[in-house]
């Protein structure tokens, strides 16, 4: 007959850890929770990188209508670009702007700083497929400013728009006057 401290022992033993099934059972679970988190990690950070674009527009606009106030008019387009940046040194000579150029500043022949920098793509080129970032038209009486946004089916993502032959985007502003 068995004892009563053999009948704990057995039991005691019987019980101390997890069957396999029960270990694969939590791993699945773990396993979509994951998959689940990454999901909405990555849309997130779409998401972010698309209200970054939003905003770098909103402030390239910004300066673009500080210029036509000062100027009557607003800066030439070249190749998608706005030619009213420094040439490295001083605002005597203007070039193009090129997206993300740090050493050049958006500026005019009186040394009148409009940006800084001219913000580029947070991506760079990837995310455009290599036409540039953003895109600038302007015939000096209205602008159109263009980027391409990663989510598609966000409510400002319209398009597609073809911004002076260099590329197609999918976010447009423009000036008052104007449409995207």
């Amino acid at each position: 007959m068995y004892s009563l401290s053999k009948m704990k022992k057995n039991f005691i033993k019987s019980h101390l850890g997890f069957t396999l099934v029960e270990l694969l059972v939590v791993m699945a679970i773990i396993g979509i929770l994951a998959v689940i988190s990454l999901a909405n990690f990555r849309t997130s950070q779409i998401k972010a990188r698309d209200a970054e674009r939003k905003n770098d527009l909103r402030q390239i606009a910004n300066a673009l209508e500080a210029y036509m106030s000062d100027h009557g008019s607003y800066p030439a387009a070249v190749s998608g670009r706005i030619r009213a940046c420094s040439d490295v040194v001083d605002c005597s000579v203007l070039a193009d702007c090129q997206w993300g150029d740090t050493p050049r500043e958006f500026c005019d022949s009186n040394n009148t700083v409009y940006m800084k920098e001219i913000p580029d793509d947070v991506l760079g080129s990837d995310v455009a497929g290599g036409q540039p970032h953003y895109c600038y038209f302007s015939d000096g009486i209205y602008f159109q400013l263009y980027a391409k946004l990663e989510n598609s089916n966000d409510p400002e993502a319209k398009g597609p728009y073809t911004c002076a032959s260099v590329g197609t985007y999918n976010l447009g502003i423009a000036s008052g006057n104007a449409t995207p």
